[in-house]
């Protein structure tokens, strides 16, 4: 894989690891996500003027990637609600690579390259290994993390598509961020009423613009990427989003961590040089 798509999908998962963090950090977990999603499409609206539309294929693509969005962001929520960052978060990014790893040969006819599949293995058992410090956490958590990431690899296949039929990438990534705040808003509100929505929105309006903005950069970048490299190793890579999410709750939170996470933190960056090497 090429140096500059690495570089930028790190930047990427470093963006992710933010917003993931100020999800797990509010007090509504929901409406924080929902927040994040809407914030991702006020950044992405002043950009639409500047840019080509996506091609007519593209479209059907963005529809179906809002509904898999917004069965994401509320599968974050609820995961988060369940149990720690520490197991919810590592199983839901680390499975969903070795789904797509796993798969990719089928979907897309990819073959990856001795080095890639290696590399690609290797981030994933680096991510996995954080669940060992958490491994006693609730059923319903692992559940709720375990079809996230099923939800994952279905919508990093269909907006992988999408981004390579498009034309442009950035186009379509910021297309498709416009419809999953509308439904995520929705549903709040038909749930917890327009007073509660809007009280949270007047108070909390600058989480959703700085981690929309984050999180709408660091899905840009990884779409890009896959135009540029097979879908399987871009998606592992991006994993590497946690590694990111320790340092975060180590230097800023001042949390504790264990010998697993230095552990993780080893493997994920063995598997990172794998695929530069590879």
């Amino acid at each position: 894989m090429p140096l500059d798509v690495i570089l930028l999908v790190l930047f990427g998962a470093l963006l992710h690891a933010t917003w993931n963090a100020i999800i797990k950090a509010g007090t509504d977990k929901s409406l924080d996500a929902a927040l994040i999603s809407a914030g991702g499409a006020v950044a992405a609206l002043p950009f639409l003027a500047f840019l080509p539309l996506p091609n007519a294929a593209a479209w059907p693509f963005i529809g179906v990637s809002a509904i898999l969005q917004f069965a994401y962001f509320q599968l974050v929520a609820g995961a988060y609600r369940a149990g720690d960052i520490g197991l919810v978060y590592p199983l839901m990014r680390g499975c969903a690579p070795l789904l797509i790893a796993a798969t990719s040969s089928f979907v897309l006819g990819e073959t990856l390259s001795g080095g890639a599949l290696i590399g690609t293995m290797t981030i994933c058992a680096g991510i996995l290994t954080l669940a060992f410090e958490a491994r006693h956490g609730s059923r319903h958590a692992i559940m709720l993390a375990l079809i996230n990431a099923c939800v994952i690899a279905t919508y990093t296949y269909v907006d992988g598509i999408g981004a390579r039929i498009s034309g442009n990438a950035i186009s379509y990534t910021l297309w498709m961020s416009l419809l999953p705040p509308v439904l995520l808003f929705a549903w709040a509100i038909s749930r917890r009423g327009a007073r509660v929505v809007a009280i949270h929105v007047r108070v909390h309006w600058w989480r959703g613009l700085i981690g929309g903005s984050g999180s709408i950069a660091s899905y840009g970048l990884a779409l890009w990427a896959m135009t540029k490299a097979p879908v399987a190793t871009v998606a592992a890579l991006r994993e590497t989003s946690i590694l990111f999410a320790l340092v975060i709750s180590v230097v800023v939170l001042k949390e504790r961590a264990s010998p697993w996470r230095y552990l993780a933190g080893v493997i994920i960056a063995a598997g990172g040089l794998i695929l530069k090497l590879g």
